[in-house]
């Protein structure tokens, strides 16, 4: 009996009490050439459930930031593009396969960012994974499918080629804190571009997840890199980077904006993807993965 009541004495006065433990708050970070930076200005900001809860800090984006990010793409473009579409479909794949393992997690952050239940968010988890694998399988394809072997009056072989167009930038729906994220990000990079995206203002905690499963695939540093903030405030320094060389508006949903951003885009002839130019949220299609490569025409003498 003694040694009874000294065991349950040194139980309350030694073990952690964890009904009083003080919450540990989570800081999300960027997600920058593999890594995972704060903001460079030190800022963040709260991000709250649908009735108001909290679920974390996040890093606000800084415009250093974004041309940290595009600094990181542009070095990654060459080892990206270069490497075999098998190859790409295969990275893409195995992103597909660790987003499935995570699936849990996921499905319990897409619900507490956007308001929706459990079962509901599960599907959007399933149809993200289910996406990747549909662009991961047209990698090696898409060259078949867009590019072609020309006639021509001569003796001259004549090739069209299907070229990635370097870095793009993306501002992901805002309203899909992750499959509308997976369907802007996926066929660009399918294509052998790489990219800067901006992620959901409100609902930026499934991206950061997203960024861990890239940082843990095999997606080579630098390929995709994820800000965190305001849209409004990121997209202008994107729009005006003259190291940028495409944009996807997806994302913008005023078109006053969205028509300032295209004249800032401008300035280097970036190709621009306008808002509402199709439904991400559809079945996918080719047009996203054709939207950002450029055509090259080979000409080859026969018999040399």
């Amino acid at each position: 009996m003694a040694a009874r009541v000294a065991g349950t004495a040194w139980r309350r006065t030694c073990m952690p009490d964890t009904r009083g433990r003080i919450e540990v708050r989570k800081t999300y970070k960027l997600f920058v050439g593999g890594a995972f930076p704060r903001s460079e200005s030190g800022r963040t900001y709260e991000v709250t459930d649908r009735k108001g809860g909290f679920l974390g800090n996040v890093a606000k984006g800084s415009r250093k930031d974004a041309r940290d990010a595009v600094v990181a793409a542009r070095g990654a473009f060459a080892g990206w593009s270069g490497a075999t579409a098998y190859n790409r479909g295969q990275v893409l794949y195995r992103v597909a396969e660790v987003l499935e393992g995570r699936r849990d997690q996921l499905a319990g952050e897409v619900a507490a960012a956007e308001g929706v239940a459990r079962r509901a968010a599960e599907r959007l988890v399933d149809a993200t994974v289910d996406r990747w694998v549909w662009y991961a399988g047209w990698t090696d394809k898409l060259a078949q499918v867009v590019g072609g072997t020309n006639p021509v009056a001569g003796p001259f072989f004549d090739f069209s080629v299907p070229e990635p167009t370097g870095v793009v930038a993306v501002v992901a729906p805002q309203d899909s804190s992750l499959l509308g994220l997976a369907s802007v990000v996926a066929p660009v990079v399918a294509t052998g571009n790489v990219t800067v995206v901006v992620a959901s203002g409100e609902r930026p905690v499934p991206a950061v997840t997203l960024a861990e499963v890239l940082a843990t695939s095999d997606v080579p540093a630098g390929v995709v890199n994820i800000l965190t903030g305001d849209p409004v405030e990121l997209a202008p320094w994107l729009a005006s980077h003259m190291d940028v060389n495409a944009i996807d508006l997806t994302g913008v949903t005023d078109p006053a904006v969205a028509t300032d951003l295209e004249r800032a885009a401008a300035d280097n002839l970036k190709r621009v993807r306008r808002p509402g130019a199709d439904d991400w949220s559809a079945d996918p299609g080719l047009d996203r993965m054709t939207a950002f490569l450029e055509t090259k025409t080979v000409w080859h003498p026969i018999g040399v």
